[in-house]
């Protein structure tokens, strides 16, 4: 690590609302350490994630919270494997079970590719085959990775197509995804995500532009196959209500670094970072009648002109000459107690007291 860069982000075992430890028989099924993702540009190289790390165990739920350009996708598409030409991981690992994904060949990721790890986009029209019928696109992972013939293929596919709510299934496998409404077609891409069982499912943004039932039906979906098949979920998103009903632990990110982690519990009830106290300020939940609502000035900063010290200085509103100079480092922020809290603020003992 080139001197002066920032330490390594802890990672921390995930705990469900209210802090109270995950069962001994849960394990760790993702595990990320020091991941670093640089992009070419006509500029220069810019270091679009820095060092982020966290694990999630199974039957668990993680949240990637953050404005957009945060990193927060970048970091899901490293762990994946499906970063642009011009993004490369350039430090890191990411552990499936136990395996670095990073170490592996081309062959071998992709076998891994749904079995093992799976992801849903948000933008559900742009993922799904348009000339080809969705029954064929649900069918297809079962024939490849199991060998499946045709007929048994469909069966299941159609099996899956009831299971998330498709409704008339057995008539509408041979429809197109043009042919479903945005929630349908949502469904059918958390449909092929799970086809195959895997350890663990990053959905990313998975109900962008849908209406807020739809929403709720979708992440409620999300919720009950997670508990079904016992998976690991790493779900990213900007929508601080989301988190808040869905995920055990929140890693918030901000210029492609973590800024605060923790069970969300005790994130949201007691922020020590001023991005995320912002964040929860600007909730109108938070906002009583006739006052207006916070907002964090300015914007993040740009990739190549990354400030020394913290990278949030140019929008806190507590910076001091100490956060112009020195990166604060990812530290526990209640270390006797042995919390699983942590954050990357000078001064987040002083912003528990504000």
């Amino acid at each position: 690590m080139a001197a002066g860069a920032p330490a390594r982000t802890p990672r921390h075992p995930v705990r469900p609302p209210g802090g109270a430890p995950v069962s001994s028989t849960s394990t760790v099924a993702l595990d990320v350490e020091g991941l670093s993702v640089d992009i070419r540009t006509p500029a220069g190289t810019a270091r679009a994630v820095d060092g982020v790390g966290f694990s999630v165990r199974s039957g668990q739920t993680l949240a990637l919270l953050g404005e957009s350009g945060c990193g927060k996708s970048m970091t899901a598409q490293a762990i994946v494997g499906l970063l642009d030409p011009v993004a490369h991981v350039s430090d890191g690992a990411v552990r499936l079970d136990g395996t670095d994904l990073l170490t592996l060949d081309r062959a071998a990721r992709r076998r891994l590719a749904g079995p093992g790890i799976s992801i849903v986009f948000q933008d559900a029209l742009t993922a799904l085959n348009p000339v080809q019928t969705v029954g064929a696109q649900l069918a297809e992972p079962f024939r490849i990775h199991r060998g499946l013939s045709r007929r048994a293929a469909r069966k299941r596919a159609m099996e899956l197509m009831e299971r998330v709510g498709i409704p008339d299934a057995g008539a509408r496998m041979s429809a197109y995804p043009h042919q479903f409404s945005g929630g349908m077609r949502q469904r059918l891409l958390i449909a092929m995500a799970v086809a195959l069982d895997p350890s663990v499912l990053l959905a990313d943004e998975p109900t962008t532009a849908l209406d807020v039932t739809i929403q709720s039906q979708i992440m409620e979906l999300l919720r009950e196959l997670r508990a079904e098949r016992d998976m690991a979920v790493v779900l990213i998103t900007h929508d601080l209500a989301v988190v808040a009903e869905q995920a055990d632990h929140v890693v918030v990110m901000y210029a492609g670094r973590v800024v605060e982690a923790g069970p969300v519990k005790e994130v949201f009830a007691e922020p020590r970072h001023p991005y995320t106290k912002g964040l929860l300020e600007s909730m109108p939940e938070r906002v009583g009648r006739g006052t207006g609502l916070q907002s964090i000035k300015g914007s993040p900063p740009d990739l190549h002109s990354i400030p020394g010290g913290c990278v949030y200085q140019d929008r806190c509103p507590m910076v001091r000459d100490r956060c112009r100079t020195e990166r604060p480092r990812l530290t526990v922020v209640d270390a006797e107690a042995g919390s699983d809290h942590s954050a990357a603020c000078h001064f987040s003992e002083e912003l528990a007291h504000a």
